[in-house]
């Protein structure tokens, strides 16, 4: 009788435990959604409700969230880690996608923690991600399998920046007017293996947010910048390649972009986010605009 009263006195215990942990994870997972929709509250939208117009923008015909979003709202509301960026930086992107009111081509330089958010606003175009480090991709892509990224190999350090700033102007490979990314082994700058989808993609959106570029033998983003650069210059649809770069604070990102990226095309900064509206060559080789193919700025 002892051992079979400690028995259901055991069943009991475990049951109320059980449903314990699962009122306490309701709990939690409510209190989540309600500290984020608080923290990203606008005046007059949140992150999630931009996430969900952009959604209705793009698609008139299906009216509900794609996996890609469900995802990126089960994360958001079940972590405490947040993007890297601030809500005033992410919302500059936003503010562009929701102009273009389409699906679109982006190109996002690292994979991290706003990952599922990037993707999410882009239900039904193409989000690919490039990442320095594999194994970190193999842990990312665990989690969130729909996200489509690539690594990268990077040729530089960013112990070379002041370097590889003054010598590129010798190289030929490297100039305005006959710098090209695929196979371009002897510009440095040159991102010359990359997927062959990136190359074959026009891409709308850039954001240049990696590789590491905060101690001496990190990559540094100066390749990142500078193949972008010659990317969306030659671009060969209309309208402008939209680059979007972060930690402009740093003396490396911020020269880089001044000499590639050019001051002209600068239409907006926050934060340490730096947005680019860069215009494609192709209508300028023959005009009296020409020598503008002949210099990055």
């Amino acid at each position: 009788m002892q051992v079979n009263e400690r028995m259901r006195n055991r069943y009991h215990f475990v049951t109320e435990k059980r449903w314990s942990v699962v009122l306490l994870s309701i709990l939690g997972i409510i209190g989540a959604l309600l500290f984020i929709t608080t923290i990203f509250q606008t005046s007059d939208n949140t992150l999630f409700c931009s996430l969900t117009r952009t959604k209705l923008q793009t698609s008139n015909q299906n009216q509900n969230p794609t996996p890609i979003q469900l995802r990126a709202i089960l994360h958001y509301a079940t972590s405490h880690v947040v993007p890297q960026q601030s809500f005033s930086e992410i919302t500059v992107t936003l503010d562009v996608i929701k102009s273009l009111n389409r699906p679109f081509n982006f190109l996002v330089f690292g994979l991290g923690h706003d990952s599922l958010m990037w993707a999410g606003f882009n239900p039904q175009g193409k989000t690919l991600f490039l990442e320095e480090d594999p194994k970190w991709v193999q842990t990312v892509l665990k989690d969130a399998p729909e996200l489509q990224a690539f690594t990268v190999h990077y040729r530089t350090q960013l112990q070379e920046a002041d370097e590889l700033l003054k010598s590129y102007k010798s190289e030929p490979s490297c100039s305005p007017e006959k710098a090209t990314l695929k196979g371009n082994e002897e510009c440095k700058l040159a991102l010359h293996n990359l997927p062959e989808e990136v190359y074959e993609t026009e891409w709308d959106l850039i954001m240049i947010d990696a590789p590491r570029g905060y101690f001496a033998e990190a990559p540094g983003r100066m390749a990142a910048i500078f193949s972008m650069t010659v990317m969306a210059r030659n671009r060969k649809g209309s309208g402008v390649t939209h680059v979007f770069l972060h930690d402009v604070d740093r003396k490396v990102e911020k020269v880089y972009a001044q000499e590639f990226l050019c001051r002209k095309n600068l239409v907006k900064g926050v934060g340490r986010l730096w947005h680019f509206e860069i215009p494609a060559l192709g209508n300028n080789r023959t005009t009296h605009d020409s020598s503008i193919a002949s210099r990055f700025c």
